[in-house]
């Protein structure tokens, strides 16, 4: 493969000597030897859990490379590469220039030729340096070149807001990626959703923007014996019951899935059951769980931290609408961020984000506001 991209690109090129540079070097006996995990479940930090992915996809192809500012010598800047550059090398962990253009070209560049790249964005924010290619030549080009040209690569990084960090660094990119045809985009939220999607990124065909949350690396999940065994796995534009109900429905992705567990448990000591929905998949939107969901508690509560205005909340309150309205008992709640750029301030950034406490409400008015069939009759 490698030497089929030579011919093609010649050696002359810039990204000819970097798919010169990139061929990967055979893996030490230990690196390529089976894993063997305990049985036993146990607690992961999904920082971990994202270092275990990439550290088995690379071993396991030799084509995967890392990508992006101080993945390598600063074992990246969340320390989500730790370890990565010793064990493969500086040819498959490459520490970039500032410039998120240039490298998010390269890589996509690399990936027409059958690599497969990971892209790392230092946050999603900067991403908008590189979003010609991301949208251009990433997501479009299988389209164009009628199925010729395949782009296996992932764009991943924290999304959305951390603390502190001001409006330039605090979009929810969600809504933006999801409307591109040609993108999947992911959202984990559990060491295990970390895990196995970002493991079905790598070895997806297509382009896939993989959206993590920075406050979210160091917290930690149980994790099955199933879930840390190499093959592990999780289908892309599957969502996940986090728990069962059969009041409402919540719906969330990324950390907006802990508020609404939280705000569930909160409204059970109320007597209000509710049913709450990690998407995991923004694009394609598992739009088959949430109307199954929808007819069972016929109330509809959306969450996330992006701006409201056509947001991830809109596209599901359409899909509800077009396939499951006559279920609806009342009118569906959306909760998003404030409609204002991310203040700096902490009391003001807290009043910009959705707590737990606005889910508890809209969950309330959506079962208070429902009408009793027999109240109709």
């Amino acid at each position: 493969m490698l030497g089929v991209a030579r011919r093609r690109l010649g050696s002359g090129t810039v990204l000819g000597q970097l798919v010169q540079a990139l061929r990967p070097t055979a893996a030490p006996a230990s690196t390529t030897a089976a894993r063997n995990y305990s049985a036993a479940a146990k607690e992961i930090t999904v920082r971990e859990a994202l270092n275990s992915a990439l550290d088995e996809e690379m071993s396991a192809d030799p084509s995967v490379f890392l990508m992006g500012e101080e993945v390598g010598e600063y074992q990246g800047a969340y320390k989500i590469s730790k370890g990565l550059l010793d064990k493969y090398g500086p040819d498959r962990v490459l520490d970039t220039p500032i410039t998120e253009a240039g490298f998010t070209g390269i890589g996509v560049g690399a990936a027409y030729h059958g690599l497969r790249p990971i892209v790392e964005f230092m946050t999603f924010n900067f991403s908008m340096q590189a979003i010609d290619h991301i949208i251009n030549s990433a997501a479009k080009s299988n389209y164009m070149s009628s199925g010729q040209i395949s782009v296996p690569i992932v764009f991943r990084g924290p999304n959305g807001a951390a603390a502190g960090v001001g409006a330039q660094h605090s979009q929810c990119y969600a809504a933006w990626y999801a409307h591109v045809p040609g993108l999947k985009v992911l959202a984990p939220y559990s060491a295990e959703d970390a895990r196995g999607l970002l493991k079905a990124a790598i070895r997806d065909p297509d382009p896939v923007v993989f959206l993590e949350n920075e406050l979210l690396y160091g917290e930690s999940f149980p994790v099955s014996a199933e879930a840390l065994d190499s093959s592990f796995c999780l289908p892309i534009g599957k969502a996940k019951i986090e728990r069962q109900g059969k009041d409402v429905t919540i719906t969330a992705f990324s950390k907006m899935v802990g508020y609404a567990l939280q705000a569930a448990d909160i409204l059970a000591k109320e007597g209000i059951s509710a049913e709450v929905i990690n998407l995991r998949s923004i694009r394609p939107l598992d739009r088959a769980a949430i109307n199954a969901s929808v007819r069972k508690t016929t109330r509809l509560v959306t969450v996330e931290e992006g701006f409201p205005q056509h947001g991830v909340g809109a596209e599901i309150c359409m899909a509800v609408v077009e396939d499951s309205f006559e279920y609806l008992d009342a009118p569906v709640e959306r909760i998003a961020g404030a409609d204002v750029p991310m203040p700096y301030a902490a009391n003001l950034e807290r009043m910009a984000v959705p707590q737990v406490e606005d889910i508890v409400r809209a969950a309330k008015r959506a079962c208070y506001r429902a009408v009793p069939m027999a109240a109709t009759a």
